[in-house]
């Protein structure tokens, strides 16, 4: 039987609500994709160009460390994985847990927040990380219902 993951990266919390609803949508297990050192507001001053998420966004190859790896990715068909929009494209950690995981013919779909910016060339940028998932066009989820995530769940499948 197919499995959902719902893995997701939120520096203030508006990411992890988001994730929260679509794993529930979507039937789908739920994995916080932490930093190893978590971000503190000084880091996510994106107006300080030697804040901490100013310099990893400014070197494509940053790759922060995280916490954990999940353990159970070999369970999961599909993978939705969740961010905020950092510089129009994914924070360098979801590049971090994409190639910490071993992702083959797995389904990656990319989903996001953002404050004012679309989703740019996310997926382009992510696939490297990953590149024998299949992955399915992103989606910007800001101010999704419980019934759009549903639909943007099974869109996916």
């Amino acid at each position: 039987m197919a499995k959902t993951l719902v893995a997701y990266f939120s520096a203030s919390g508006v990411t992890e609500g988001v994730a929260r609803d679509l794993a529930r949508a979507a039937g789908a297990d739920l994995f916080e994709i932490e930093p190893a050192v978590p971000y503190i507001a000084a880091d996510l001053n994106w107006q300080n160009a030697q804040s901490r998420s100013s310099v990893e966004m400014a070197d494509k190859t940053s790759r922060p460390a995280i916490a954990r790896t999940c353990e159970s990715i070999a369970d999961y068909d599909t993978v939705f994985v969740g961010f905020p929009i950092w510089w129009y494209v994914a924070p360098t950690i979801v590049n971090t847990f994409l190639e910490a995981h071993d992702l083959a013919g797995k389904t990656i779909v990319p989903f996001a927040t953002s404050g004012g910016s679309g989703l740019g060339n996310t997926v382009a940028e992510l696939e490297p990380s990953a590149p024998d998932a299949r992955f399915m066009p992103g989606k910007l989820l800001n101010g999704a219902s419980f019934k759009q995530l549903e639909a943007f769940a099974k869109s996916a499948r």
